[in-house]
This record gives C-alpha cells, structure tokens and sequence, in this order.
C-alpha cells in the first residue's frame, strides 16, 4: 500500500525538517481533490483529477493510490470516465492515510 523505500527517499531529498511540510502540503491538496470527487464528482474531470492524485501520491510513496488513479485515468483517457471506481479511489486514499499516519507515528514514537 506504501512504498516506505519511496516514502525514506523523499525524506533524504527534502531533509527531515522539511519532509513534514511536504507531506502536509500533499495531505492539503490532495484533501481537496478527494472531497471534490466525493461530493461533486464530474466525469469529465476524472482524467485531470485523477493525473493529479496519481503523481501527489506517487511522489510520496502512496502506491495503492497511484495505481488505482493510474487505472482509473486510463479509464477517463478512453472515454470510459462512468466506469472509473471512485468508490474504490477514496477508499484507497483514507486506507493509506490511516497506514501512513500509524507507520510515522510509532517511528517518531521510537
């Protein structure tokens, strides 16, 4: 669900001050998107929505959402934007929040 290697990376690339922030800032932006598709989802901006979740969660190690968004994407891409699971796109997102969350708070506990 997370890549930690990825997740370990980014931390060595953004210094351990700074990694907080960038995972704030991921947390904020993506937040909008999520409530957007859950609240007022619109086909016709899954394809840009979704690129967006994809490469947000990708930089930040959240695998199972950068694969489900990379689906779905491809989806919208082919004019099957009804049948993107968004559903299974939330899910993912609060699931890998929730191991995220749990994950930094016990290595930080440590």
């Amino acid at each position: 669900m997370i890549d930690w290697h990825r997740v370990g990376e980014l931390r060595d690339d953004v210094g351990a001050e700074d990694f907080d922030d960038v995972v704030e800032l991921f947390l904020e932006e993506v937040a909008e998107v999520i409530e957007r598709l859950e609240s007022a989802p619109d086909p016709t901006q899954f394809e840009a929505d979704l690129h967006f979740l994809k490469g947000s969660a990708l930089n930040v190690g959240f695998s199972a959402l950068g694969k489900i968004c990379s689906d779905g994407e491809l989806l919208a891409n082919t004019g099957q934007a009804t049948n993107v699971d968004i559903p299974a796109v939330i899910d993912t997102y609060r699931a890998s929040i929730t191991v995220f969350k749990e994950r930094l708070a016990r290595s930080q506990a440590a």
